[in-house]
C-alpha cells in the first residue's frame, strides 16, 4: 500500500511556535490569531482598544494560548513597545503577521492629519514591523504581510489606501529576495472584500452577512485558512503571493 508520504509534501507542525500578530483583535487578524492558537501556536496580539483586546483574548484562550496589549501602532515607538511586550510574554517569536490597518478615503476627502495617521498605520508601521521582525527572526521563521486586492482594483475613492497597499506589494516581493538567504520566509496575502468592522460604516453588519451568503464577500476565517496553508509549507518552499477573493465578487 502506498504511503501518504509518497503523495504529499512535508507539512511542518505549527504546535509550539510563537506568533506576533498586529491588528490581532478584530477582523482578519483576530481570525488568524484564533486559528493559529487552535493549532498550538502561542499568540501575542495587539489592537487599538482594550475592549476589542479583551474580547479577542477570551476567544483565543478558548481554543489555545494567547495574550496581547492594547496599543496604537500609529504612535511613535509603538512597534518597539509591541515587540518588547511580546518578548516579555513568551520570548522570541518565529512568526510575525503584519496586519494592522485603518481605512482611508480618497486623497481629496482626507484632512492632512487623517492622511498622516493612515500612512503611519498602514504603511510606516508595516515597514517598521517587518524591520523588527527580520532582526528578531534572523535565520528562521516567517513574516506574513496582509495586503489587499485594493492595490490592483482601483477607484476614485481608493487613492490613498490603494497607493499604500501597492507599496506593500512591492515591498513584500523585494523583502523576500533580500532576506530569504537568511532563512526567513516572506509571504504576501492579498484578500478581496472581507467582512469585518474595517468595512464600517460603508458596509454595515447586516449587509455584510447578505454579501457573505451571496458569496460576494469573504469571511475573515477564509483568510486565516490561507495563512495557515502558507505557514505549513516545507522550509524549502515559500508562497510568495496568495490572492483570495470571493467566488462571485464583481469587478468593482
Amino acid at each position: 500500500m502506498t504511503e501518504r508520504s509518497d503523495a504529499h509534501t512535508d507539512q511542518p507542525t505549527l504546535s509550539g511556535r510563537r506568533a506576533l500578530i498586529t491588528g490581532g483583535t478584530t477582523g482578519i487578524g483576530r481570525a488568524i490569531a484564533v486559528l493559529l492558537a487552535s493549532e498550538g501556536v502561542d499568540v501575542f496580539v495587539c489592537g487599538r482598544t482594550p475592549e476589542h483586546l479583551d474580547d479577542a483574548l477570551a476567544r483565543i484562550r478558548a481554543v489555545g494560548k494567547g495574550d496581547g496589549v492594547a496599543i496604537d501602532l500609529g504612535e511613535p515607538a509603538a512597534v518597539t513597545r509591541f515587540f518588547d511586550a511580546g518578548r516579555a510574554n513568551f520570548g522570541d517569536a518565529d512568526i510575525v503577521v503584519v496586519n494592522a490597518a485603518v481605512p482611508a478615503s480618497g486623497l481629496s476627502d482626507m484632512s492632512e492629519d487623517e492622511l498622516r495617521y493612515a500612512i503611519a498605520v498602514d504603511f510606516t508601521a508595516y515597514l517598521l514591523t517587518a524591520h523588527a521582525a527580520q532582526q528578531l527572526l534572523r535565520d528562521k521563521g516567517d513574516i506574513v504581510l496582509i495586503g489587499s486586492m485594493s492595490a490592483h482594483i482601483l477607484g476614485p475613492g481608493s487613492t490613498v489606501y490603494a497607493g499604500m497597499k501597492a507599496g506593500i506589494a512591492g515591498f513584500a516581493e523585494a523583502l523576500r529576495k533580500e532576506i530569504s538567504p537568511k532563512g526567513i520566509k516572506v509571504s504576501l496575502v492579498e484578500p478581496g472584500k472581507t467582512g469585518a468592522d474595517f468595512q464600517y460604516p460603508d458596509i454595515p453588519e447586516d449587509k455584510q452577512r447578505e454579501m457573505i451568503n451571496a458569496e460576494t464577500m469573504l469571511r475573515a476565517e477564509d483568510i486565516a485558512v490561507g495563512v495557515h496553508y502558507l505557514l505549513t509549507q516545507p522550509r524549502r518552499a515559500v508562497i510568495q503571493q496568495l490572492t483570495i477573493v470571493p467566488r462571485a465578487q464583481d469587478s468593482e
